[in-house]
């Protein structure tokens, strides 16, 4: 199949860096278009992340149209350009603009993503999607395929991707630092919005500036709730994917980096259960990968809703120090805010430590080596690794519409398998305490049918891919 042969061009093009790591080079296929001097730019979703993507993209090119659902969000976009015109439906945005716009931000609700992407990408336009790139693991695979059929120039925000400490982290790794993997342990301090709630019963009024309808998009039609609009939406089945899918593709991103954590065999979840209506307050999620290109097989364990892995796999307090010898550290409050959110890898050697979300803190990551001396990444001189330094993360996808390099995050080559990863784990989430077997290759829960339209849905009528 394509997706299996572009991927074994990509680990190829990864192993002849020997030690220096860069994820990006030279798999892709370059843009179609000849090479331009000014991008003419669209925006979906210009609130929230969307008010700084949209930013990015003018700072970079002209705003010729912004759309967003909310009335607020498209008059203050409307106030830093004014020559944009303003649109509620990114459909009739395509159907009178197609012919002007070059290059495309989507930073909607995640169940808009895949519809609206694959739309700009369908009309040969450069796609740049917040993160998770989709809503479903299906549509991952489908915007992957139909970026690479139209030959454009993609990226996914997730932004800790052009990070050097992410890719340093990774290069280590590879480069056998910690040893032989065989287990990894993420988690975040989401969800900050509510989950584990039932349904609203009440219809109050939707205001007047809010465009209900556009919002609601390709998922099934309800009435509007404040429950949902703004920011809420992230805690429900049919519009967010919950803190896994609002956070993993940052958190999870420097060990999918460096061990191809690509197309696990099974996945299971433990949560206090859910309603179908919203994700689970919390959740416990543990994936297994076969061996892959000479790593033995890993485990992964996610955490989310304040569960976190057993302290004794963090390095204490006190391991922090600097090269001075000083401890960097000073109170267990700081200590606790350091481990609120992190990745551990860990190998036959050693733990490596990356706290916060995008890549971690270059003055606490670093190496526990056998529990027993932590070593921050900084000062780690063997083995030596170099990475290419991103010129800005935004920046690689613009210099990708110009005729340069594949952006690092690109959907065909690595964007599309992390979002697929991550979202597997909400079939086990849907399935509480079944172990889900999973056909990668195919698509296919193998023994949980009923998981079927959390893989693929189904589009209200008017939305297609």
């Amino acid at each position: 199949m394509p997706h299996r042969t572009h991927r074994r061009r990509f680990i190829k093009a990864m192993a002849a860096t020997g030690v220096g790591f860069w994820a990006a080079g030279g798999v892709s296929p370059r843009p179609s278009r000849s090479a331009i001097e000014t991008i003419h730019f669209a925006s979906i979703g210009v609130g929230g992340k969307g008010s700084s993507d949209s930013a990015d993209a003018a700072a970079h090119g002209v705003m010729v149209a912004i759309c967003d659902i909310d009335e607020r969000n498209l008059e203050r976009a409307a106030n830093k350009w004014p020559e944009a015109k303003k649109y509620f439906d990114f459909r009739k945005m395509f159907d009178e603009m197609a012919g002007k716009i070059d290059a495309v931000t989507v930073s909607t609700p995640d169940h808009t993503h895949a519809v609206a992407s694959a739309m700009a990408m369908n009309l040969g336009k450069a796609c740049f999607t917040q993160k998770p790139l989709t809503h479903s693991i299906w549509e991952a695979r489908r915007l992957a395929e139909i970026a690479r059929e139209k030959k454009v120039a993609t990226q996914m925000g997730n932004q800790g991707t052009a990070e050097t400490n992410l890719r340093t982290s990774a290069a280590l790794i590879k480069a056998g630092v910690i040893g032989a993997v065989k287990e990894v342990h993420v988690w975040t301090n989401r969800p900050i919005w509510p989950q584990g709630i039932d349904r609203p019963k009440d219809t109050p009024p939707c205001p007047p500036e809010v465009h209900w309808d556009e919002f609601i998009g390709p998922a099934p039609y309800r009435p509007y709730h404040p429950a949902y609009h703004p920011f809420k939406w992230r805690g429900w089945w049919d519009f967010g994917t919950g803190a896994l899918g609002d956070m993993a593709c940052h958190t999870l991103n420097m060990a999918y980096m460096a061990l191809d954590l690509r197309d696990p065999i099974s996945v299971v979840a433990e949560t206090p259960g859910h309603n179908g209506e919203t994700y689970p307050a919390w959740s416990v999620i543990t994936y297994e990968f076969p061996a892959r290109n000479g790593r033995p097989p890993v485990k992964l364990v996610w955490y989310d809703g304040g569960k976190k892995p057993p302290r004794e796999l963090l390095p204490p307090r006190e391991a922090f120090k600097g090269p001075d010898g000083k401890e960097l550290i000073e109170n267990d409050r700081q200590y606790a805010n350091v481990i609120n959110t992190g990745c551990l890898v860990i190998g036959e050697k050693g733990t490596l430590f990356s706290p916060g979300d995008y890549g971690g803190d270059a003055r606490h990551t670093g190496v526990w080596f056998d529990n027993k001396e932590y070593v921050i990444q900084s000062q780690i001189k063997e083995p030596r690794v170099e990475v290419k330094v991103s010129p800005g993360h935004f920046r690689e996808w613009v210099d990708a519409i110009k005729g340069g390099e594949p952006a690092m995050s690109n959907f065909p080559d690595y964007a599309g398998g992390l979002t697929e990863t991550v979202l597997l784990g909400n079939l086990a989430v849907w399935a509480t305490g079944k172990k889900i077997e999973w056909d990668a290759e195919n698509l296919k829960a193998t023994n949980a049918p009923e998981v079927a339209h959390i893989i693929k849905p189904e589009y209200r009528e008017g939305y297609s891919l």
